[in-house]
């Protein structure tokens, strides 16, 4: 990690795109001028804010760095720039007073006169800060024309980097950026993270920034040394620290150290997780933490990339999904997968969609870890069934209409045998029916052979509590066509019973119910 510099992110789009915010070095007194530059990169009307930014850390001490512009634009960002220990060339015609005497002190070098490309030269940065717009288009093109990023006052589309809001703790920073187009929203999230992050964090990064060799030294092993942060923050130092007692956190540090036994090596565990449907808002906190805990995570096809997003940046992610008739990894491997890291001292997170214990196989992969002798932990997860009926709207018991549930799986074509159809096609009850694409018509034609209503109502929810979620509802009697006429495939959860009916009614998430066939499907019968 930089000891000062700026947060500098790239994206696509026009040439190079860029988050910037400065540093301070060990010397420098910290300005908190730069959490209004947020404000300054708002765009002009009618223009688009960019996106998909990358932020990172860059060390400017000692680095050339161009402002151009001599008014108070110019002197905020200016300073910004002389706190991360940058070198500083301000050109401008003119300077106001502030800009003056920092010149004049040898605190800047000031290029007189109109701006000129060579000005660049030498220059890590540049930062146009003039009021002339076409100076500042004329700094920007020079700058891409020699690979410098550029940061243009109020303009977005101009920009090669965005200067963003900042909350500083000490060396802690937190850099906050809405990509230069809602300047309010990062600044109301700045003073928001301002009332919630006490000074106390900037003293405790202090403290583990000097500890740092003699931590490495004592915990060559990564692992270990991620397992002792865990230990003392969890501990009484950081509260120590909140209270001023400085020597008492670093005497209670200093015995941590030589009281902690790494010797030994790390135990390796399993945690099976549940992931829910797809909304990474419903994962559990204690899941986020296994995901933040764990070295490695074996993972479903269906867990969504937006709860992917939650796990630790250095956790290894490895997909063993298995869908209908593709199960490109074996439930053996998988087994083998767990075992393999966590007899190599891993914390392991087996990451299932919905719940491990709901047609998740949990039970199966607890069995291996119990007699290979491995730790191990369940944290459990919305099912599938739970969920989509929640986001589509349909009550899974209802007193008017259902007193009872069943959840059934089964891939319909290969086991319609197995299952007991006189008790599923009973009345006033709920089927939930996981991987309910398959065989619809084997699902429907048993139904009602075995005394379930053709009139039924049923709802297929498919991608349910994603922003993609369709529900497609209809009688039993037209379910698999109307399934195939809308297209709908996995994942899918599908609910039999007078609750689905309700989902036309009680529908809050996503594109309305689709009740009809498709236009394409009504012609052909028409015809």
């Amino acid at each position: 990690m930089c000891k000062g510099g700026a947060v500098i992110s790239a994206a696509p789009g026009r040439g190079r795109r860029v988050v910037a915010s400065s540093l301070p070095t060990p010397h420098a007194a910290v300005t908190r001028a730069s959490s209004r530059s947020e404000h300054d990169n708002a765009p002009q009307a009618g223009e688009r804010p960019g996106g998909g930014l990358f932020p990172l850390f860059a060390d400017l001490r000692g680095r050339g760095v161009l402002v151009v512009g001599g008014g108070a634009v110019a002197q905020r960002k200016t300073a910004a720039l002389l706190d991360a220990g940058a070198t500083v060339r301000v050109g401008a015609p003119t300077l106001n007073p502030g800009l003056s005497a920092w010149a004049a002190e040898g605190r800047i070098e000031h290029l007189p006169g109109e701006f000129a490309p060579q000005w660049l030269d030498q220059a890590w940065l540049a930062i146009a800060a003039t009021d002339d717009a076409a100076v500042n288009r004329a700094v920007a093109a020079a700058g891409e024309a020699r690979r410098i990023w550029v940061n243009v006052v109020d303009d977005v589309e101009a920009s090669g980097f965005h200067v963003p809001a900042r909350v500083e703790r000490g060396p802690v920073q937190i850099a906050i950026s809405s990509g230069g187009g809602a300047p309010m929203l990062a600044r109301h999230l700045r003073e928001k993270l301002e009332t919630e992050l006490d000074e106390s964090l900037g003293a405790l990064a202090q403290l583990l920034n000097r500890e740092r060799a003699r931590i490495r030294r004592h915990y060559p092993d990564l692992g270990q040394r991620r397992r002792f942060f865990e230990r003392v923050l969890a501990g009484p130092i950081p509260a120590l620290l909140r209270d001023g007692r400085h020597d008492e956190a670093q005497r209670a540090f200093g015995a941590a150290l030589i009281d902690d036994k790494p010797s030994a090596p790390p135990a390796g565990s399993v945690a099976l997780v549940g992931a829910g449907p797809g909304d990474a808002g419903l994962m559990t906190l204690r899941g986020l933490r296994a995901l933040n805990q764990a070295d490695v995570i074996l993972h479903d096809r269906l867990v969504s990339r937006e709860v992917l997003q939650l796990a630790r940046r250095d956790a290894e992610l490895i997909e063993v999904g298995k869908q209908a008739g593709n199960h490109h990894t074996t439930q053996e491997r998988i087994h083998e997968l767990m075992l393999e890291h966590a007899r190599a001292g891993k914390r392991v997170v087996r990451l299932k969609g919905g719940d491990p214990f709901v047609f998740g196989r949990g039970g199966e992969e607890l069995e291996v870890l119990a007699h290979a002798g491995i730790g191990f932990e369940v944290v459990p997860g919305i099912t599938a069934a739970l969920a989509c009926a929640a986001y589509a709207g349909v009550p899974l018991t209802h007193r008017d209409h259902a007193q009872s549930l069943r959840l059934v799986t089964a891939h319909l074509k290969d086991s319609a045998g197995d299952l007991d159809w006189q008790a599923l096609a009973q009345d006033r009850q709920t089927l939930a029916v996981y991987m309910g694409v398959a065989g619809l018509d084997v699902l429907r034609d048993k139904l009602i052979e075995h005394g379930r209503a053709a009139s039924t109502p049923f709802a297929l929810i498919e991608n349910g509590s994603r922003p993609e979620q369709r529900v497609v509802t209809g009688t039993l009697a037209d379910l698999a066509e109307r399934a195939q006429g809308h297209r709908v495939q996995s994942p899918a959860l599908l609910i039999v019973g007078e609750v689905a009916a309700l989902a036309q009614r009680l529908h809050w998430f996503g594109p309305a119910p689709l009740t009809e066939p498709p236009a394409d499907a009504a012609l052909a019968r028409a015809a």
